[in-house]
């Protein structure tokens, strides 16, 4: 590539030339030569850098203004478009976005592994998720970065350990048995069907939510006994697709003031910041209060109360009290909302697939009453294969979006032609540009899962496909899933939310039948919330999934 043929070469050479005859135009031959020697080498630099950057293909873009940004946010084509562009385009592509910008996919197996590699050094989170993070959860393990990330996670690391879990698998149990005890009393209600239409999106967003209480702050909410409290009611607004606009969405992402406004979804950040940091204000008063006098604090098995008892120990490497309230917002939320969306895809997908169905409440039954946290990691294996399963199809996290902080080359797997016509085996990036690991789209790839990827199969886990193992073994997380990520940032709380998810999915399954309440041709789509939750085509109730439910008779 010539020197001419840059993109932005004619812009950058006016630029320094315009700045070079503004400052030679000064008195002193002498000041007038350093001038040109200075404007010389930064020329120079910018040469080298446009020749060692990569010229990448990708689709043309549709429009100036938006690109491909609001077609990427429809999670019913993303998947397949990023897919298509990967086969056109190759494994690295670049897709236009906002005011001509663009975005760097990586899709190729070597490449995200590298990356991952390196995420919170050399790349690092683009400035608007890391504004959203901070106005809704403060400073805590999801904003931080490099060093920062590497303390807050080392110290967040006991609180979601095994160990840590295993204590906590009774308070998933007793939620799923609690909302069995109510759905029954739905059910015989109608004595003429000896059926009830349950809206289970709600009911799992409170299972989520009064476990996440216990578990993360001995703090009982009380949503599955029908407190309908502050708490309730923030966190089932932040999953409403009511309160997002996807053309904000969008502009906000360039200019993050648009983030200062009283917009509903601002107001609900500050409103959960606040109620959050008062319970954990109180927690926090009253486990120091009981470990003064010798109370019962010491045997907090809760996640902040770990965190409290590290941070007063010395073990929590330097973690602020701050922080520490932080950390217990990341976890609730966290806990709340990913979990309660992936166990209602599992109910909606249990549903659609009643052979599945049958045969997950068959092991179940088997099994027997209450399995305990070693049992549902090691001795179910088809309820393994159904939260796999689920975790692969309906990915709670769509994307992630970085941006490189210095310039990087990355490996490819295999050669990838560019956008100048040669081959080449690594790509050259410059600083600042923006990489998107598209988690939802590899984990449903065809490369990646065969030529059913888009299918609900869970016997897939017990099969192998040699034609695709090869791919998907380059990826190091959680059973080469993208779900939970990968690398510094993997997901820290996966153990807290496959635990709950088992255990509820155990519970429900053996106590009851899922069908689809109006048939089942209906459509269940994604909608924009928080994160992207099911629902019902049509439905008048945005949110709503209403399955009809049915004790199951042995």
């Amino acid at each position: 590539m010539s020197l001419l043929q840059s993109k932005h070469w004619g812009r950058d050479v006016w630029l320094a030339f315009k700045d070079i005859f503004l400052v030679s135009s000064l008195p002193g031959s002498a000041t007038r030569i350093s001038v040109l020697v200075l404007a010389s080498l930064y020329l120079l630099q910018i040469y080298r850098r446009k020749q060692r950057t990569t010229p990448i293909r990708g689709p043309r873009s549709p429009g100036w203004v938006f690109g491909f940004a609001k077609t990427v946010l429809d999670s019913t084509t993303t998947t397949e478009l990023y897919e298509r562009w990967a086969s056109e385009y190759g494994p690295v592509y670049k897709v236009p976005g906002i005011f001509g910008q663009s975005k760097v996919i990586l899709w190729d197996p070597k490449a995200i592994s590298h990356f991952f590699a390196r995420d919170t050094w050399l790349y690092n989170q683009v400035p608007f998720n890391k504004n959203v993070v901070r106005a809704t959860l403060g400073r805590g393990v999801l904003w931080a970065d490099g060093e920062s990330h590497k303390r807050q996670r080392r110290a967040l690391n006991p609180a979601l350990s095994a160990a840590a879990i295993r204590n906590l698998t009774s308070v998933f149990h007793d939620a799923a048995h609690k909302t069995a005890t109510a759905w029954d009393g739905e059910i015989e209600s109608n004595q003429r069907t000896h059926c009830a239409v349950i809206d289970v999106q709600r009911w799992m967003n409170h299972i989520s939510l009064d476990s996440a209480g216990i578990a993360v702050f001995s703090h009982d909410f009380g949503a599955l006994d029908g407190n309908d409290s502050d708490v309730v009611h923030v966190l089932n607004a932040f999953g409403s697709s009511a309160n997002f606009s996807n053309n904000l969405v969008i502009l906000a992402q360039n200019f993050p003031s648009i983030l200062k406004l009283p917009l509903p979804r601002t107001q609900f950040a500050r409103k959960f910041r606040l109620i959050i940091g008062k319970i954990c204000q109180e927690l926090l008063s009253r486990t120091r209060k009981e470990t003064e006098t010798g109370g019962a604090a010491q045997g907090d098995k809760s996640c902040l109360g770990l965190l409290l008892k590290a941070e007063g120990s010395g073990e929590s490497a330097g973690l602020t009290p701050q922080e520490v309230i932080d950390e217990a917002r990341v976890l609730l939320l966290a806990g709340f909302e990913t979990t309660a969306v992936t166990m209602t895809w599992a109910l909606v997908e249990l549903a659609r697939n009643p052979d599945v169905q049958t045969k997950l409440r068959d092991e179940c039954l088997e099994f027997g009453p209450t399995p305990s946290y070693d049992d549902l990691a090691n001795k179910l294996p088809y309820l393994d294969a159904v939260a796999n399963e689920v975790l692969r199809l309906h990915a709670p996290v769509k994307e992630i979006p970085r941006s490189a902080t210095q310039e990087d080359v990355i490996p490819l797997s295999e050669p990838m032609r560019t956008a100048a016509g040669s081959f080449t085996e690594s790509v050259c990036i410059p600083k600042g540009t923006v990489i998107v690991v598209p988690f939802a789209a590899l984990n449903c790839s065809v490369s990646m899962w065969g030529p059913d990827a888009k299918t609900f199969k869970p016997s897939r886990w017990f099969e192998e496909d040699e034609g695709t193992r090869g791919a998907r073994e380059a990826l190091h997380g959680y059973r080469h899933l993208m779900t939970f990520g990968d690398g510094a940032r993997m997901c820290p709380g996966r153990l807290f939310a496959l635990t709950e998810f088992k255990a509820v999915l155990f519970v429900l399954v053996r106590t009851f039948v899922f069908e689809m309440a109006d048939g089942p041709g209906v459509q269940i789509v994604e909608g924009l919330g928080m994160l992207p939750r099911p629902g019902v085509v049509g439905s008048a109730e945005a949110g709503s999934v209403p399955l009809r439910v049915r004790r199951y008779e042995f």
